[in-house]
């Protein structure tokens, strides 16, 4: 059963595709097809915590993306793989929709793929920079975003989250905060077990002010991860 997550994005019973910006290209030797004259690129749960959480959410998976053409927040973006699929929904082919991705990362190597990637993909936004350096990514965001993934495996992820959502995202905004449970401690000391680190990052998001609205184990697909969704306080923007 084929059911569309966007207008760029559906799920084909238990996989996940994405109509390709960039037609005829595979970005990391993904399945490619075609469909009525339309080419989708298969997203594969297994190198991707947006697609894992997208097949994994038991609300409304569409809800998890942002709106074509939004400007986005990604923290954390790597070599560019969920980058990709998130610009076919965002900004499709030579950002027909208008969309936005400031792609930040700390890596110079992953650096040189995204900055490849935006060369056939307008609309991707690469910026070098410690996701914790706000300072050195406000530049690229004149105004607050409506949407915000982060997937950056270090201590302190969640306060790192909830000081960029503060930071930049805009009234009501989503975040997904991808957490990777081994680099956390436990607040009793140790390592704990990854449920644990879930349910401490729900607290600390509910006490900055954020309404938590699933969190999605990706057990299977990421071992030791979590997808956390949070909507943003209203007057978080207005600060």
């Amino acid at each position: 059963m084929v059911t569309d997550l966007s207008w760029a994005v559906r799920t084909e019973g238990r996989s996940l595709w994405s109509r390709n910006a960039v037609p005829g290209v595979a970005v990391r030797g993904e399945r490619l097809k075609r469909r009525r004259g339309e080419e989708w690129r298969q997203w594969s749960p297994r190198r991707s915590k947006l697609a894992a959480g997208l097949l994994r959410s038991e609300g409304d998976k569409g809800f998890l993306l942002p709106e074509p053409g939004a400007t986005t927040l990604y923290l954390g973006a790597g070599h560019g793989s969920t980058i990709s699929y998130l610009h076919d929904h965002l900004c499709g082919a030579q950002n027909e929709r208008g969309g936005c991705i400031v792609a930040v990362d700390i890596s110079p190597r992953c650096m040189r793929d995204l900055v490849r990637l935006a060369e056939v993909r307008p609309g991707l936004v690469p910026v070098l920079a410690d996701a914790r350096d706000l300072q050195a990514i406000t530049p690229f965001l004149p105004v607050r975003v409506p949407w915000l993934f982060q997937d950056v495996s270090q201590a302190g992820q969640v306060d790192m989250h909830i000081a960029a959502a503060q930071r930049f995202l805009a009234p009501n905004g989503l975040s997904l905060l991808s957490l990777k449970s081994a680099s956390e401690r436990s607040e009793h000391g140790g390592r704990g077990v990854p449920r644990d680190h879930y349910e401490q990052a729900r607290v600390a998001l509910t006490d900055a002010g954020a309404k938590v609205i699933e969190v999605i184990e990706l057990t299977g697909l990421e071992e030791q991860h979590a997808l956390i969704v949070s909507r943003m306080p209203e007057e978080w923007g207005k600060t």
